[in-house]
């Protein structure tokens, strides 16, 4: 019997803005012009370097940021630097975009719940489970889930970079249980990454996918975890 439930990050409960929106948002930070052509060209090299968190994988790691970028979740140090060193890789029009890039993914705007992420939490509240976000992450996401009213419907956050580790070592999903006060058994982890996310499963928890997708193509990918939970 599932007593709580923990969530991933991103692309779970929440999306990041697409690679156009980031760039576009960062040009207006800093007054740098950039448009047409070479704002198209910038977009699409800072997406095939996986510059933006959250945004698509690298196509391919440079050699230089390989080790960094397996590591990248592990401290704040090492995520602003992964991805500093992707978007240098890719290319900037400007050196002040480099910062303003950064910390524009780590602002509420850039961020947009799924359609169903408010109505499922509250179902879980309703229902009186205990819920946890597990991310792998470099920076302190709870400011996005306040901006968007989600966090009075979560009861506990552990991000990779606060204790050192990610997933899917076993340890972050087992502090995630202690801190909802629940056997690993009694758990449900629900994530979009089959190998972070699968790693639950190493301690009995029960696993359940969802799909990556832009927010307007996926309205219900969370539904299932309610059906998963049965009839109150």
């Amino acid at each position: 019997m599932i007593k709580g439930v923990m969530f991933d990050f991103s692309g779970t409960l929440l999306r990041i803005e697409s690679t156009e929106e980031w760039l576009a948002a960062a040009l207006a930070a800093t007054g740098v012009p950039l448009a047409g052509e070479e704002f198209g060209e910038t977009a699409r090299r800072l997406t095939e370097y996986g510059a933006l968190p959250g945004g698509p994988a690298p196509r391919q790691v440079p050699a230089h940021l390989e080790t960094l970028w397996n590591e990248r979740d592990m401290s704040a140090g090492r995520h602003r630097a992964a991805y500093g060193g992707l978007a240098e890789a890719a290319g900037l029009p400007a050196p002040e975009l480099l910062q303003a890039l950064y910390d524009r993914h780590m602002s509420p705007a850039a961020w947009r719940p799924y359609p169903d992420t408010a109505t499922t939490l509250r179902e879980l509240r309703r229902r009186g489970l205990p819920v946890a976000v597990v991310s792998n992450i470099g920076w302190d996401l709870r400011p996005v889930f306040r901006a968007h009213g989600l966090d009075e419907l979560v009861d506990a956050y552990v991000l990779s970079f606060e204790l050192g580790t990610q997933k899917p070592d076993p340890e972050i999903f087992r502090v995630a249980c202690d801190r909802l006060g629940l056997a690993p058994a009694d758990v449900l982890m629900v994530g979009d990454d089959r190998h972070a996310d699968g790693g639950a499963r190493a301690l009995g928890c029960a696993v359940h996918f969802v799909d990556h997708l832009p927010v307007d193509q996926r309205p219900g990918g969370l539904a299932p975890v309610i059906d998963l939970l049965g009839t109150p």
